[in-house]
């Protein structure tokens, strides 16, 4: 069985203050892109998850083991992940990963809501992925219209961020909003995204509160969003906790051409769409 694991945008990300639990409130629009793992799962011997690109225990293998841990029987499996998603590039890949997995057992296993959960704040959302409303800290996922097809471009670094540093350096730059404006933007969200327009219809909501954060830490960034912005990006933001930054265009061919355009600093720059679906 061969299963894909898309990468997700944050096409903007709100930032809310710590909670006791230790994470941070947050309002994000998640949108799955065409970036994707390649996931190869076959009978074993004994339970096994192979990808080379990920050093010591990934989320996928702590879901596969969860799924044990709550019975389930399904044959030993051997899961290989073929990481075509930049590792700890606020792409969400680790999570893609740990949510297909997940889905293996959808017919087997209740709630696997709260077990998504406990994986990680991005898995829910990557347990269907679609282009969705995201709250709390990651766990609370409102499916919104498929948005118009448009263009990305992806510019990971060289070297991935901690999303957990990350989050730290917020609280000490003083980021975060309060819950009622949090909610207020909510509302300003769903309004914009009613009827499936292209995030460029609403660019002015288009903010990754993160970004200076990570920009903070790893100041290169800059360089990359003024490069897409040269490049003819009409949004460039960062995604996620970062490093990737990324620009977005009306179509994919317009993307290719600004991707062309990068030269040969940005050559790893990635083309992608928004995922039209499993």
């Amino acid at each position: 069985m061969t299963l894909r694991a898309p990468a997700k945008l944050n096409l903007c990300l709100y930032l809310g203050h710590r909670r006791d639990d230790g994470l941070h409130e947050l309002r994000s629009l998640f949108c799955p892109i065409t970036l994707s793992d390649r996931i190869v799962v076959s009978d074993a011997e004994r339970d096994e998850v192979v990808c080379p690109q990920v050093d010591g225990p990934n989320v996928a293998e702590r879901a596969l083991a969860a799924l044990r841990d709550r019975g389930w029987r399904a044959n030993p499996l051997r899961v290989e992940i073929e990481k075509r998603i930049p590792v700890a590039a606020g792409l969400g890949g680790g999570s893609a990963d740990a949510g297909a997995v997940l889905r293996l057992a959808r017919e087997d296993i209740g709630d696997l809501d709260r077990l998504a959960a406990e994986l990680g704040a991005d898995v829910p959302s990557q347990l269907d992925p679609a282009f969705a409303l995201v709250g709390g800290a990651g766990e609370v996922v409102e499916p919104l219209a498929e948005p118009a097809h448009f263009g990305i471009v992806l510019v990971p670094d060289d070297e991935g961020l901690s999303t957990a540093e990350v989050y730290a350096e917020a609280d000490r730059l003083g980021l975060g909003r309060e819950p009622a404006e949090l909610e207020e933007i909510a509302a300003e969200l769903r309004r914009a995204t009613r009827g499936g327009a292209s995030p460029l219809a609403y660019r002015e909501l288009l903010v990754n509160e993160l970004a200076h954060a990570a920009v903070s830490l790893r100041p290169r960034i800059s360089g990359a969003l003024e490069a897409l912005r040269d490049a003819g990006a009409e949004v460039a933001l960062v995604t996620g906790s970062g490093p990737t930054a990324f620009g977005l265009f009306a179509d994919v061919a317009a993307a290719d051409a600004a991707a062309a355009r990068l030269g040969p600093r940005f050559a790893g720059a990635i083309v992608a769409g928004p995922d039209p679906g499993r």
